[in-house]
């Protein structure tokens, strides 16, 4: 059967560019469909804006800081629709640079929403064009509970795009995107809300990462309520009123209720059930959900229909843009490269770009003693890193090592403190590579810097 296509890619994210480029860098006739702007989640509305977010948010505590050093600074003033403007001028030009990539790589763009007709047959906005293989990467899209009021919140999409600085924020979720917007929005001088279902943020992390990032929140002003849900939002004169679970908790007044409580796989209105994709349960904890759906895939990446693949946040596994990436550059390598492998899911690093900031790469101490037992060793440092020591203010750096006290191998590498991703970076090779703790021993640090510590722990 003759197609007319190799690959048809369904989504123009971080997974579904890679692996179109990659596969027509091997001669495969590549389409890529997209209804939004090129780019994706991470170019759009996620590490991208996020991270100049983040940046910006950064400055008064520069300007603070400066007086240490003798330096006199004046009258500050920001601007949020000049910020947000540039943000987004910033994000439209990274999609035009996207699709001019595409162009050079040789892959068609068709600008619509696909739907799946049959296991080979993708129908754009009323075309339908035939693929010998097709390639979903349509990621995922922020989830709402179902709460009276509710449609008075906004979520991490609109968050970009608000007109005016919220005076007082109030956000709903204890994970990364919570706890980084709790501290952008402090750092841009909001007043900042956050409340989490549970007794701790970034469930899943290290404690001691956990409890660092918590005590440096609260320190830079932020509110943190714990054990408690919205029960209701109502809008007010005087704004957004939100009441919450806790028999003792009274109503919490807010400009913005910024809802992120996860995110679950874009699979609706995908066709799937057209083309024979199976699905697996997805499930995202918490009053008011429903349980959703993943695409069901195999190390390749491979569907329940042998021609048809997905990559990325529509699918069960990990969430980070790097790893759609690589699932999108290992699925080509396979199909058209002549070169099968699998990409792994394990000792994968990520960072949270909150304040402080912290990365981590490998086991936390919980899950090594799980696995261990007692043939665990902790080596753990924590101090007020140099830059700090003329501006007077008592931030502190947490970095720890998880080792095998058998092997000698070190099993995980955590950090809180500024620049922690790009330090743990560093680290992720050598954890990656198997390096043990002599290993870090033998290696001199650099001096004076608050990364030699993780060569110097002893």
């Amino acid at each position: 059967m003759t197609f007319d296509y190799d690959l048809f890619v369904i989504g123009a994210g971080s997974g579904g560019l890679a692996a179109s480029k990659r596969a027509a860098s091997y001669g495969a006739k590549v389409a890529i469909a997209e209804y939004d702007l090129v780019g994706g989640t991470c170019v759009i509305r996620g590490c991208v804006p996020k991270k100049l977010m983040v940046y910006g948010s950064h400055f008064p505590a520069l300007f603070s800081d400066a007086s240490g050093y003798g330096w006199k600074v004046g009258n500050a003033e920001f601007n949020w629709e000049y910020f947000i403007t540039s943000i987004d001028n910033e994000v439209r030009r990274l999609s035009q640079l996207h699709i001019s990539f595409l162009e050079k790589a040789g892959v068609e763009l068709i600008s619509g929403r696909a739907t799946l007709v049959d296991p080979h047959t993708v129908e754009v906005d009323g075309r339908k064009v035939t693929a010998d293989k097709i390639l979903i990467a349509v990621g995922g899209r922020p989830v709402k509970p179902d709460l009276p009021g509710v449609e008075y919140s906004i979520t991490s999409n609109e968050i970009f795009h608000l007109k005016e600085q919220p005076k007082h924020i109030v956000i709903i979720g204890a994970g990364y995107i919570g706890t980084e917007f709790a501290c952008i929005m402090r750092g841009l001088g909001s007043e900042v809300t956050q409340i989490t279902r549970g007794e701790k943020i970034l469930k899943g992390f290290d404690e001691d990462v956990r409890t660092e990032i918590e005590e440096g929140m609260t320190n830079h002003g932020i509110r943190l309520i714990k054990n408690n849900v919205v029960k209701a939002i109502e809008r007010v004169p005087e704004g957004l009123k939100l009441t919450l679970s806790g028999d003792d908790q009274e109503p919490i007044i807010a400009d913005v209720f910024l809802v992120a409580t996860g995110r679950t796989p874009n699979v609706d209105g995908l066709g799937l059930e057209n083309a024979g994709v199976d699905v697996v349960p997805s499930s995202i904890e918490g009053p008011g959900y429903d349980t959703t759906n993943a695409i069901a895939v195999n190390e390749y990446s491979q569907t329940s229909q042998p021609n048809i693949f997905a990559v990325g946040d529509v699918t069960d596994r990990i969430s980070l843009t790097p790893v759609a990436i690589g699932e999108g550059r290992a699925f080509a390598d396979s199909e058209f490269g002549n070169n099968r492998r699998e990409f792994s899911h394990e000792t994968v690093p990520t960072a949270i770009f909150s304040n402080p900031e912290s990365a981590t790469v490998g086991w936390t101490e919980a899950e090594a003693r799980e696995k261990l037992g007692d043939a665990v060793t902790i080596y753990r440092t924590r101090f007020r890193p140099m830059y700090h020591s003329l501006t007077g203010k008592q931030e502190k750096i947490m970095m720890k090592l998880v080792v095998d006290s058998k092997t000698d191998k070190v099993l995980g590498a955590h950090m809180v403190g500024e620049n922690a991703a790009e330090i743990i970076q560093g680290m992720a090779i050598a954890v990656k590579m198997g390096a043990t703790k002599k290993d870090f021993d033998a290696t001199v640090g650099i001096h004076p810097s608050a990364a030699e510590e993780f060569v110097t722990m002893r």
